[in-house]
């Protein structure tokens, strides 16, 4: 959201206010430090462990006081969280026009990714604004009869702010050994947690003892049931390197310097391909068909056999990597942002 905060901030038609529910406080203090951006009003939700029911119940009274002080013409927010749906409700209930930036993605299975496919099919059906990064996306929507005229076909924002991130060559930050191949590897999704969270890291472990010129960097989400399991069976080996999670422009530096990457994170496929890095997805299935269409981004599951095999194949096949190291961005050309405030201008200003 940043290139749409900073955007916005610079018509004279708005008033913008930045809300940060902190959903994700560590990950998110690094993003507001990387672009400089202050909220204006911080919720501080997250607490240990905190379970869905509660964080939602309080999100939803958060927002409620704040929607009934504020009382905006309209609400932005992004992707699928639960900060997502229960800004969507909130809004609902307020009868505030809510615009769902990232709107569309689907996998088609509610309890994959869990609980993110229910928050944003939920969210879906309070938006006035639906603004997809994607023609898949936009032809999810209009499956489920949102209206055409709701729908507006962006991009995501997610390549304006790599771009403007790239641009500037960062540094990862992590004492690197350049004479190896670096593979970043990203897991935190919930629907990982435990048996396939293990075979994850079974499997990194066994591609880096078979591979001496492999180098793996992780930076360990921190919610205790990756840092647990990921200190335990990776913590140990000489060239793989756990650290805490990384400061965005840091990330980015990392990944233009990644020779491949293993990840569950939905933005990461939205990134990667961009910047001509191939992605082996951790999962099952994924909201993000259109790198897999585009064969930079390839479902490999959990399976421990599964995800080296495929690893192996890329470190030994140089047909088979430059095939998926094409640098193709399928989800968008920098752009979203000023689509998007083309629409609110339009809808706002009229």
């Amino acid at each position: 959201m940043a290139p749409v905060i900073f955007a916005i901030k610079k018509e004279k038609w708005a008033e913008v206010r930045v809300i940060a529910t902190a959903q994700h406080r560590e990950l998110l203090d690094q993003i507001l430090d990387t672009f400089d951006i202050v909220p204006d009003v911080d919720f501080n939700i997250m607490r240990s462990n905190q379970g869905l029911t509660l964080l939602t119940a309080r999100l939803l009274t958060e927002l409620d006081t704040l929607l009934s002080a504020e009382k905006p013409d309209a609400v932005l927010a992004q992707g699928d969280t639960t900060t997502v749906f229960a800004v969507a409700l909130a809004c609902f209930y307020h009868q505030i026009r809510f615009g769902h930036v990232e709107a569309g993605l689907r996998t088609g299975d509610m309890r994959n990714p869990f609980p993110e496919e229910m928050n944003r099919i939920i969210a879906t059906k309070f938006a006035t604004w639906h603004f997809t990064p994607t023609e898949a996306a936009r032809q999810n929507l209009l499956a489920e009869k949102i209206s055409e005229n709701a729908i507006y076909l962006t991009g995501n924002t997610v390549i304006d702010s790599l771009k403007l991130v790239a641009a500037r060559q960062p540094d990862a930050g992590v004492a690197l050994d350049r004479s190896k191949r670096l593979l970043i590897l990203t897991a935190h999704r919930r629907e990982n947690f435990g048996a396939p969270f293990r075979e994850i890291c079974q499997a990194v472990l066994t591609i880096v003892r078979q591979n001496a010129n492999v180098q793996v960097l992780y930076p360990v989400h921190p919610n205790p049931n990756v840092q647990d399991i990921a200190h335990e069976i990776l913590g140990r080996h000489p060239r793989i390197i756990l650290c805490p999670p990384m400061n965005y422009q840091a990330f980015i530096g990392a990944m233009q310097r990644a020779y491949l990457i293993l990840s569950d994170s939905g933005g990461i496929q939205e990134e990667a391909p961009a910047l001509g890095k191939p992605v082996l997805v951790l999962r099952n299935e994924s909201e993000r068909p259109e790198a897999i269409a585009a064969g930079c981004a390839k479902l490999v599951g959990t399976d421990q056999a599964q995800i080296v095999r495929e690893t192996q194949r890329l470190l030994d096949d140089t047909a088979a990597y430059e095939q998926m190291a094409r640098g193709v961005s399928p989800y968008g050309d920098g752009r979203a942002t000023a689509r998007i405030i083309g629409v609110l201008k339009a809808d706002l200003c009229a």
